[in-house]
């Protein structure tokens, strides 16, 4: 059980701007123009934590390492947080920096993600922010796995014809082979993506983790396996779930009791949530979202 923590409420804050992300198109930024208050953050998380929370998630509509306060906030939330383990979900871009990269070895769980390792590759699947190299990235992710007591973890998202060739997988293979992490998750687009751009088949994932070396301990990332939560969700909670993660019906049935489910049909049938297909696979999204994504991909300079 995972309580999250949104360190860009108000806003895309990133310093990539991924084709696969599920939030609209932003420009890049190296640092959060628009910041929510580290005390107000302690406040809202001392009224949700209880015993059943496993782990606090530092996450955020974009980058979370971005936020100016991540280190004193690391260290609040270790006084108040008890058995319960942290983590964050990073790009690993900002590990560069020598503050963000002490910062995090503070936390129980790090998960860094890595798409690739190639300079083209890189910049066309996640583009960057001008001022980020991916090979002084990818030096700092195995400094870091050096030197980290936690649990860490990779991930890497594919996408059809931009990672997933044999040459940028033989390159991410030997990267991983040099990175002490628990766990490599191989996934890929399962959400309305930013750009027009397409996922991998839960057999082509299956197909390219036997490329990897055995020593590397791959898992494919799906939700087939997760529990089921039936938590309770009002009108308000469900637009504000699906404007930021749209969903799909067997995420519903996973996440929602019935009484949220019959909510879900009335915004349904009221048009104030509409049906999107990507990739073979139907997501409720609200409405105003419907159409704001960009019809052709950018070009990459």
């Amino acid at each position: 059980m995972s309580l999250g923590i949104d360190l860009s409420p108000s806003s895309k804050q990133c310093n990539f701007d991924c084709l696969y992300c599920e939030l609209a198109p932003n420009a890049t930024i190296s640092t959060q123009d628009k910041s929510v208050s580290l005390d107000s953050i302690i406040v809202e998380l001392k009224k949700h934590l209880d015993e059943n929370i496993d782990v606090i998630t530092l996450t955020a509509n974009g980058e979370p390492t971005l936020y100016p306060e991540l280190d004193k906030l690391i260290d609040e939330i270790d006084k108040i947080k008890g058995k319960t383990q942290t983590l964050i979900l990073t790009n690993s871009a900002t590990l560069v920096d020598d503050n963000i990269f002490n910062s995090l070895l503070k936390l129980d769980q790090v998960k860094l993600s890595l798409d690739a390792v190639s300079k083209d590759v890189f910049k066309k699947i996640d583009r960057p922010h001008e001022d980020i190299d991916i090979e002084q990235v990818v030096e700092k992710v195995m400094l870091f796995s050096e030197v980290y007591n936690g649990k860490l973890f990779i991930e890497v998202l594919f996408v059809h014809e931009l990672n997933d060739t044999k040459e940028e997988i033989k390159k991410l293979n030997d990267v991983l082979n040099k990175i002490k992490c628990k766990r490599v998750d191989l996934g890929t687009i399962d959400r309305p993506p930013a750009y027009p751009v397409v996922g991998l088949s839960y057999k082509e994932l299956h197909d390219i983790s036997m490329l990897f070396d055995s020593s590397i301990p791959i898992h494919i990332a799906s939700r087939v396996h997760a529990e089921p939560n039936n938590a309770h969700y009002t009108n308000e909670d469900i637009l504000n779930t699906l404007d930021k993660r749209p969903l799909t019906q067997d995420d519903i049935d996973l996440l929602f009791d019935k009484y949220s489910k019959k909510l879900l049909e009335k915004l349904l049938e009221n048009g104030d949530i509409v049906k999107k297909e990507v990739s073979n696979l139907v997501f409720l999204i609200p409405k105003h979202n419907a159409k704001r994504k960009l019809k052709k991909v950018a070009k990459t300079t």
